[in-house]
């Protein structure tokens, strides 16, 4: 028990650290200043961008202080309970030292989640690459393990379009996840994700490697993305696939092209055409900000001298069935042996390293 509590201690001392509790004060006070000035409103774009990064800061300040105070209320009861030899009560404190493990890890993700989209719902967008029907079958395969980590998560999980494949699994799909840092928890999940195994649809039972593609951006408010009625052009089709005589019989579903970009979203899963409008916008709002964000950062990689390889050649991620079983991240190096826990939807150990990567892993990291 006393190892224990020495140990949630150094962790929480980490933590503390890293937060750096003083300037994280001082900036939530800079902030509050600025919103109480006349004016603070006349960039509505940035006076939001503002108040989400408050709203974090103190979601993270309040979310230390609450484990200090457990802590240091668990540590006098165990010294109680330990005097009086108080097998009950020491019990007690032994399953709260437990939950207080778990409080700390959600902190510990809201820590290295500090970016301005975070906190944010996503879109989820997976697509076939090569491989043929084997690659359509791995986009689905994809589909459900991104479906079971997000419900794991307690998150909301609502498929808003798919393009069945010819044969078998899918072409596409798109996820629409909604919850607490959906966004900051999958965006690591963005690139080429690889299957080495047998095919099921080859008769003569060769190995083969297929791809496909997961792109994760954030949900983002309208004022962040101004999108004008002439830049887009809107065009209904009859919803193909499942989805009942409802969508078979009218013109549902919705292709929205935005035409300076030429970024083109497909919308057929839901029930009327506009709700299938509504949802297209929002997904090429999130698309046109994630596309800005990366135009930002190639012209910072240009201005230090290297570019991203961002090819269906450049995969983030291994998954072999045939001739071993390992998954392994090409990013951080993180290897998982069991292959089929991963395609269930255990996708921590990746997320953790990402995340902790993204931040730098200095003395500090919690």
């Amino acid at each position: 028990m006393e190892e224990k509590l020495s140990e949630l201690k150094g962790r929480l001392e980490r933590l503390e650290r890293w937060l750096d509790i003083p300037g994280l004060e001082g900036r939530i006070a800079a902030l509050e200043r600025e919103m109480s000035q006349p004016g603070f409103w006349s960039d509505p774009g940035m006076a939001q961008a503002k108040v989400r990064e408050l709203e974090g800061a103190k979601e993270r300040l309040s979310g230390y202080g609450r484990l200090r105070e457990a802590l240091e209320e668990l540590e006098v009861l165990w010294q109680l309970a330990e005097e009086e030899g108080d097998e009950a009560t020491l019990a007690e404190v032994e399953a709260r030292l437990e939950r207080l493990g778990q409080e700390l890890e959600r902190v510990r993700v809201q820590t290295l989640l500090s970016g301005p989209y975070d906190r944010n719902d996503c879109f989820l967008a997976l697509n076939a690459g090569a491989g043929g029907t084997d690659a359509q079958d791995w986009t689905e395969m994809l589909l459900r393990m991104y479906t079971r980590f997000c419900e794991r998560q307690g998150f909301k999980v609502r498929l808003v379009d798919e393009t069945p494949g010819e044969e078998a699994g899918l072409k596409s799909a798109t996820l629409e996840v909604k919850g607490p840092y959906a966004y900051g928890i999958l965006k690591g999940e963005t690139g080429v994700h690889r299957l080495v195994r047998i095919s099921p649809f080859d008769a003569a039972h060769r190995r083969h490697t297929s791809f496909a593609s997961v792109t994760v951006t954030p949900q983002v408010p309208e004022e962040d993305v101004d999108i004008a009625e002439e830049d887009i052009k809107v065009e209904a089709f009859r919803a193909g696939g499942p989805g009942g005589q409802h969508m078979q019989k009218n013109e549902t579903a919705v292709r929205v092209t935005h035409i300076p970009t030429g970024l083109v979203v497909v919308c057929q899963n839901e029930r009327s055409q506009h709700q299938n409008k509504l949802t297209a916008l929002r997904i090429l709002r999130a698309r046109l900000r994630a596309l800005m964000e990366k135009e930002r950062a190639k012209r910072l990689e240009e201005l230090r001298g290297k570019l991203s390889e961002i090819e269906w050649g450049h995969q983030i991620r291994s998954y072999v069935l045939q001739p071993y079983q390992l998954v392994k991240d090409h990013r951080t190096g993180v290897e998982v042996g069991n292959v089929q826990a991963v395609l269930d939807g255990e996708l921590w150990p990746f997320i953790w390293a990402y995340l902790e990567g993204e931040k730098g892993d200095g003395e500090g990291n919690p």
